[in-house]
């Protein structure tokens, strides 16, 4: 046992996941018991299923490592109701399991494997063909081993939380909370690697900025509910005018920035480019929106579109062409209305 102790304290220390702890102990639980299979099961209560985790097999029984079993027909479930960990007449006591009996278990071990809470994760199992005395102290160090296994995936399902919540996080930092749409941080994150890349290449980029004309008006005639619904579908039908691989943020109240691919040499003019983006994002830009009492006509967004090279200008100057050119654009729209 003190052997068996020592190499414990190891593997628990060095155990990078589930398994390289799992594997071991199946190793040290088949030397104690002298049961020939021993195995880590997972169960899912809402399924009725048992799944064979890990399995160790040293003689002519084979429990299969992947299976599953109906978890009514396991004699984990036998086990647990009777609160019993051991059994050396399987075939008499529990003869009902057609699983056991399909494989000829004859004696059987097993011991719960419970997180802190109490919920049951899976169990712990040893198993042979042959009649097999109950070891002095096996019970314990089954259920011992059993505690640490609920730990280490307690550990992991904590890391698998923390990882959620950190992605969560990750992407609410960089997505508007109201549209979906990435914010200016991802924005400008996804600017950065793309004029890096296209520097290289001397592929152009069309960029547009989009201003809701008469957004603060809608606000205050019609609530703010309508205002954020027209945002909200500005967003859905601008995303819809986009371009495998073309960018669309949300970098202010009313304000939404288009990014594109212009066009490679030997396709359509640069100009011909900007002037078919920004129709596309026009276009997509007026709204119908059914209110309770009325639908508002949203005529559309001023929209300004350059065609920029990444070689030979910064992203904050691509953005700020951009931005002189839809206020001329709404300096435009003003004098003909």
């Amino acid at each position: 046992m003190d052997t068996i102790l020592q190499a414990l304290s190891v593997q628990v220390t060095a155990a990078r996941d589930l398994e390289s702890l799992t594997r071991p102990l199946l190793e040290m639980l088949e030397t104690v018991t002298g049961l020939e299979s021993t195995y880590l099961t997972q169960i899912d209560l809402e399924q009725s299923a048992q799944h064979i985790l890990y399995a160790r097999n040293s003689a002519a029984l084979q429990i299969p490592e992947g299976g599953s079993v109906d978890w009514s027909d396991t004699l984990c479930r036998r086990a647990l109701d009777e609160g019993r960990l051991y059994a050396a007449d399987v075939a008499d006591r529990w003869g009902d399991s057609a699983a056991a009996r399909a494989m000829g278990i004859r004696t059987y071990m097993s011991s719960p494997v419970r997180t802190s809470s109490g919920s049951l994760y899976g169990t712990l199992c040893g198993a042979s063909a042959e009649h097999k005395p109950l070891v002095t102290g096996s019970e314990h160090l089954i259920a011992f081993f059993a505690r640490l296994i609920a730990e280490h995936v307690e550990r992991e399902q904590l890391l698998q939380q923390l990882q959620q919540a950190n992605n969560e996080l990750s992407r609410q930092a960089l997505s508007d909370p109201l549209t979906g749409l990435p914010n200016r941080r991802a924005l400008m994150l996804e600017l950065h690697r793309l004029f890096s890349l296209l520097k290289r290449t001397g592929h152009p980029l069309l960029f547009s900025f989009l201003d809701l004309d008469g957004f603060k008006a809608i606000n205050d005639t019609h609530g703010h509910d309508a205002g954020d619904l027209l945002l909200q579908t500005m967003a859905q039908q601008l995303a819809g005018a986009l371009r495998s691989g073309d960018l669309l943020a949300r970098v202010g109240g009313d304000e939404f920035v288009a990014v594109g691919m212009g066009p490679l040499s030997g396709e359509e003019t640069v100009e011909a480019a900007v002037h078919c983006f920004q129709r596309r994002l026009f276009e997509q830009s007026q709204v119908q929106l059914p209110l309770a009492s009325q639908v508002l006509n949203y005529p559309g967004a001023s929209v300004g579109v350059v065609a920029v090279d990444p070689a030979s200008i910064s992203i904050d100057d691509a953005l700020r062409q951009a931005d002189a050119c839809m206020y001329a654009v709404k300096r435009q729209r003003r004098a003909q209305s």
